[in-house]
């Protein structure tokens, strides 16, 4: 094997591309779902909740397979993933039908109790993903890793969407706030959620709305998250774009700015930046978030 193979931050050896040459010589009929599964099963390689990390797994094997490390066998089917597609599409797409958009314009205490609803793999993910496309400035995109999708409604309508996935695993900002080390930061990073998009829908306009379902979120969101993913998070974290936003309603949840981003991507060939410079937010949901997150 020529050079080092990195993926996901993992060192892959010689001797496991060699492993997974042999297991494709042991198993010649098997498609690449059944060699991910096999490998999954033979590394260990399963989540908290028990389930196997096939996705993972399967990006692996493409991965080596465009590097010329593998020869992988020839995909049998291409799944019309009807999420995928809404995604690349924009999400546009039919109105639902039940969507009311009459202006609601109240206090909080008119409006509340507040329903929170984790329609991820529900009936309802579909209009979450199409009010995110159509409503959202950045639009919809597939969150990344383990993640969670809500809708917020008052009085039977749909008045907020959040969505919570796995965190970057290199953040410099958030890692000096934590001051954990780069081994601790490998083994814990998924204790951490990040807020990829938050939608309060145009036509709602109720005062201190904003803050109050973020604030209802960090009393929830780790029981759902240990519930659904079999373990819990400590810590949530965002960013802000400075130049359009002032992330009013973080700062009025409790949310501190711990430092902004470099606007250099994960991708970026040099040291200059390649795109907006972004505070970064962070929320603790324990105050032994500093502790629990730098064991080893």
């Amino acid at each position: 094997m020529e050079g080092e193979f990195r993926y996901r931050g993992r060192i892959v050896t010689a001797a496991e591309v060699e492993f997974i040459r042999q297991l494709m010589v042991q198993h010649p009929g098997a498609n690449r779902r059944q060699l991910s599964l096999r490998l999954c099963e033979a590394w260990g390689w399963k989540q908290a909740n028990g389930a196997l990390r096939d996705m993972v797994c399967r990006g692996l094997l493409l991965e080596l397979g465009r590097a010329g490390r593998l020869e992988l066998p020839p995909a049998r089917h291409v799944h019309r993933n009807p999420l995928v597609r809404r995604a690349t599409e924009g999400g546009k797409g039919p109105v639902p039908l039940l969507l009311d958009t009459t202006p609601l314009e109240t206090s909080l205490r008119a409006l509340r109790p507040l329903e929170f609803q984790q329609v991820r793999r529900t009936p309802e993910e579909p209009l979450f993903n199409y009010l995110v496309a159509q409503y959202h400035p950045l639009g919809y995109t597939r969150p990344v890793g383990e993640h969670l999708k809500y809708l917020v409604s008052a009085a039977g309508r749909v008045i907020a969407c959040l969505t919570w996935s796995s965190a970057p695993r290199h953040l410099g900002a958030r890692d000096r706030f934590i001051g954990w080390s780069a081994e601790a930061r490998r083994r814990n990073i998924r204790f951490l959620a990040y807020n990829p998009r938050y939608l309060i829908l145009p036509w709602v306009r109720v005062p201190h709305l904003a803050s109050h379902v973020l604030g209802q979120m960090g009393r929830r969101i780790a029981a759902d998250w240990e519930r659904i993913y079999g373990h819990p998070i400590y810590f949530l974290e965002t960013f802000v774009d400075p130049e359009r936003y002032r992330g009013t309603c973080y700062r009025a949840a409790n949310w501190v700015v711990m430092g902004r981003t470099t606007g250099r991507g994960k991708d970026c060939p040099n040291k200059r930046p390649n795109r907006s410079i972004k505070e970064v937010l962070g929320y603790a949901l324990t105050p032994h978030f500093r502790q629990w997150l730098a064991e080893v």
